[in-house]
């Protein structure tokens, strides 16, 4: 969108011009519903998200200053919507997340599984069409206090600070999580992943 589309979209907006919701839909709504998707674990759940940002957003317009793009300021509304959504949820019991980690040897070696070693990064694979399904799969397997941390740190893009004040947490505490949610998810990839044997060079 080029900035006068913007500009125009938003003076409707403040209009409350429907026209110009629609517009908003048309342009960010795909990739929205995909953000609240991903939050959520399921496209229902992310379409009553959507619906409750965008009224959310439409609503409070006003305190858009205009400091950003305007899609990044929906999204941010998008995201604050589903972590909101996901605190209502009744707490389950979640699994734990200990046998996801790797152990190590009273040494302090990490006990290996396999004489193996990845072929590829998981930042790779996850680039790759064939792969997005099974990281997304995954990553729906950590327990959601790891899963939600993993999607706003490297999904979302937001940086420490910022996941600790949404969340409610210490910075601290997001990089715990955020540490262990990797080391899981590499751990729930490695059956998918194309291994090499370590080389002799290498052992």
């Amino acid at each position: 969108m080029t900035p006068p589309d913007e500009s125009q979209i938003l003076a409707g907006l403040r209009k409350g011009d429907s026209a110009a919701f629609t517009r908003v839909l048309e342009i960010f709504g795909p990739r929205l519903l995909a953000t609240a998707t991903r939050m959520m674990g399921s496209e229902h759940d992310g379409q009553d998200v959507l619906q409750e940002a965008m009224v959310s957003c439409f609503k409070h317009i006003g305190n858009f200053k205009g400091e950003s793009a305007l899609y990044t300021w929906l999204h941010r509304v998008t995201v604050t919507a589903a972590l909101m959504k996901l605190r209502t949820r009744k707490r389950r019991n979640e699994a734990a997340i200990e046998p996801l980690l790797p152990t190590f040897h009273e040494d302090g070696h990490r006990v290996e599984s396999t004489r193996h070693e990845w072929a590829e990064s998981s930042e790779s694979l996850a680039q790759r069409e064939e792969m997005r399904q099974i990281v997304r799969s995954c990553i729906d397997q950590l327990p959601e206090s790891y899963r939600t941390v993993l999607l706003l740190r490297d999904i979302e893009e937001w940086d420490t600070a910022e996941t600790a004040e949404a969340l409610g947490v210490a910075q601290g505490v997001v990089k715990t999580r955020l540490h262990r949610a990797r080391q899981a998810l590499r751990t729930l990839l490695e059956p998918y992943i194309i291994q090499r044997p370590l080389t002799s060079s290498s052992q």
